[in-house]
This record gives structure tokens, C-alpha cells and sequence, in this order.
């Protein structure tokens, strides 16, 4: 079980605080988003999301350009002490970039679907700014924000092509399960390759039918 619990716990770890940064992040831009009125918006809205649409190995190359040992941020980051390449740490912020747009997306419609009366009747009460986002805005947008935190949970959970790409095949270090897995395959080790096939699926599909479950259902139109 070794083989199976050491890159599944290393992928949690990778997914979990990669979905930690994503929920910071991508609430903040979504909300920012939907309440920013800009032609700008929509410019910035597609940069953001790009990562759900770019191959993987595109993404690791950015990253490897940006924050590798010669990379644009590399050498000062180098200074400062601070190593991704070839770490859990690059495996995090590949995750992080690939799942962010997941959550961006459902934040920003949670959040535009949330009835601006309701704000501006906290705003006449007196109500400070932050007391309406966190009292008003956030509470009335959690379902939509936590479907897409889990989505993101996922997706980060199973991200292969970035995180291999930056962070390496190392196992017990950098070894996540989708990479465990395609070792697995090229070793010819179908067992191995079979048991962590299974355990990331069943995490998967439990994580999917808990966001569906936290989508808000679609009101039907009175006839």
C-alpha cells in the first residue's frame, strides 16, 4: 500500500493548499469581477481563465520560464532562498494556475447572482463595506463558491502535465498520483496502475457529486 498511500497523500497535500490559494484568489478576482464595470473586463476575464483552456505542457513551460532556476523570477526567487523547480511547492503552483479558472468562473456567477437590492439595503442601515461582503455578499454566494472550490479540489487533485513538467517525477518528494500512475504504466506495473486508477476516481466522482449537490438548482419558468 506504500506505492498507493505515499503519492495519494502527497497529491492531497499539493491539491489542499493549492485549493487553500484558489479559494483566496479566485474569490477575490470574481468578486472584483463581477462588480467591476469595464470594456477591460471581459479582456481580463479571458487571461484569467486561459488556464482552462491551454494544454498543460504549455502551462509548465510558462511556469518553467517564469519561476525555473533561469527563468525570469527563478534567479531573484533563487536569492531569496525559494526553489520550485523540482520541489511540492512548483507542484502547488502548477496546481493552483490549472484549477484556478474553476473556481473564478463559479465564484463570479455566484457572486452576479446575488440581488444587489439586498446590498444597497445593508448599505442604508449603515452597514460598513466589509460587514456587506461578509455578511450579505459571501453568505448568499457560499454554494456557488464551494461547488467551484471543489471542482478546483479535483481538478487540481489530478493535474498531470504542468505539475510534471516543473516539479518532476521524484517519488516521495515530487510523485503525485497521476504521475505515479503513468510510471505505473510505463513500468508495465498494471496492478499498481489499477489500484491508483480506482482510488483517484472514487475521489473524484465524490468530490463532483458533492459540488452538484452544492450548485444551486435551476428555477423553473412559470407556465
Amino acid at each position: 500500500m506504500e506505492a498507493v498511500w505515499v503519492p495519494l497523500s502527497l497529491s492531497l497535500k499539493v491539491a489542499g493548499w493549492a485549493t487553500v490559494l484558489n479559494t483566496v484568489l479566485g474569490v477575490g478576482a470574481a468578486f472584483a469581477l463581477s462588480r467591476w464595470r469595464s470594456a477591460a473586463r471581459d479582456v481580463v476575464d479571458a487571461l484569467l481563465t486561459l488556464p482552462l483552456v491551454l494544454p498543460p505542457t504549455v502551462l509548465g513551460y510558462y511556469l518553467l520560464v517564469l519561476v525555473g532556476r533561469r527563468g525570469v523570477f527563478g534567479e531573484w526567487l533563487g536569492r531569496l532562498g525559494i526553489e520550485l523547480v523540482f520541489t511540492w511547492q512548483g507542484a502547488v503552483l502548477a496546481s493552483t494556475i490549472v484549477a484556478f479558472p474553476l473556481v473564478l468562473k463559479s465564484a463570479r456567477a455566484a457572486f452576479e447572482g446575488v440581488d444587489t437590492q439586498l446590498e444597497d439595503a445593508a448599505r442604508v442601515l449603515g452597514t460598513p463595506e466589509a460587514g456587506i461582503f461578509f455578511r450579505v455578499t459571501l453568505p448568499l454566494a457560499a454554494r456557488g463558491i464551494i461547488a467551484g472550490v471543489l471542482l478546483a479540489f479535483a481538478r487540481a487533485l489530478g493535474e498531470f502535465g504542468a505539475t510534471l513538467m516543473v516539479a518532476g517525477n521524484l517519488p516521495g518528494r515530487t510523485q503525485t498520483l497521476s504521475v505515479a500512475i503513468y510510471e505505473a504504466v510505463q513500468a508495465g506495473d498494471d496492478n499498481t496502475a489499477n489500484l491508483l486508477v480506482v482510488v483517484t476516481s472514487l475521489t473524484c466522482v465524490v468530490l463532483l457529486v458533492a459540488a452538484g449537490r452544492l450548485v444551486p438548482p435551476t428555477r423553473k419558468q412559470l407556465r
